[in-house]
């Protein structure tokens, strides 16, 4: 699911010139379908437990709330420690992105000059250039969720400059990047292939080392804005 979304503008852009040359059909098939729908199921099991959790504590199904508010779920703690969450979730993409730029740039950063040449002349080297771009942009949109603009759309942003961000426009796909992601680290760490293929501790497989922390790192941020603006619930009154 995360190869497909880091993918998809560059399927979605290159598809009415052909580029990449792939097959489409091999690449939206059944296998995808059946990832998505158990990914799907996971998150309906996770939402109804968590409902139940709710219940039974006596607190509010829709947000969570109980006659006390615990001390770290407060706008202003969630600030604090929604910071270095942020951070942590925007620099290790931006470690991904450091290795495929160089690629890109002709630096082999972490692999052979004969891999990379071979990925210069397949074109693989610019792919992976765009993953490095989305990203780039991704990590930018992480730290969003502790700027002022993430908020408040910016001023150059016209039509829309001083509104209010929506809190669903940035949580739902926030929280959609870090389960894939989680569900991507799950199933890379497992592949018996994978040591072989990023050749262990090198600075090829580093930055995929890291996306068991990003995918936490990046929930717990999303959560932090969510905590920071969520406001009055519409269900029990609290906040």
């Amino acid at each position: 699911m995360l190869v497909i979304l880091g993918y998809l503008p560059m399927l979605i852009i290159g598809a009415p010139f052909g580029w990449p040359p792939v097959d489409y059909a091999e690449i939206f098939n059944w296998a995808l379908f059946a990832r998505f729908a158990a990914l799907v199921g996971g998150l309906l099991l996770a939402g109804a437990v968590l409902a139940w959790q709710r219940r039974t504590a006596g607190a509010c199904v829709g947000c969570g709330r109980g006659d006390t508010d615990r001390a770290w779920t407060t706008p202003s703690a969630a600030a604090r420690w929604g910071r270095w969450a942020a951070g942590i979730a925007a620099a290790i993409p931006l470690t991904y992105a450091l290795t495929r730029f160089a690629w890109a740039a002709g630096i082999p950063l972490g692999i052979s000059r004969e891999f990379l040449t071979e990925m210069q002349e397949t074109g693989l080297v610019w792919a992976g250039f765009g993953l490095g771009a989305f990203a780039t942009v991704g990590a930018i949109l992480t730290l969003g969720l502790v700027q002022r603009w993430g908020e408040r759309f910016p001023r150059w942003m016209v039509g829309l400059a001083g509104r209010r961000v929506p809190v669903k426009l940035a949580v739902v796909p926030a929280t959609l990047v870090a389960v894939a992601v989680t569900a991507a680290t799950l199933g890379l760490l497992s592949n018996p292939e994978f040591w072989k293929l990023t050749g262990g501790f090198s600075l090829t497989g580093a930055p995929m080392l890291l996306w068991p922390l990003w995918g936490v790192a990046l929930g717990a941020a999303t959560y932090a804005y969510h905590l920071r603006r969520r406001g009055t619930c519409q269900r029990c009154g609290r906040g």
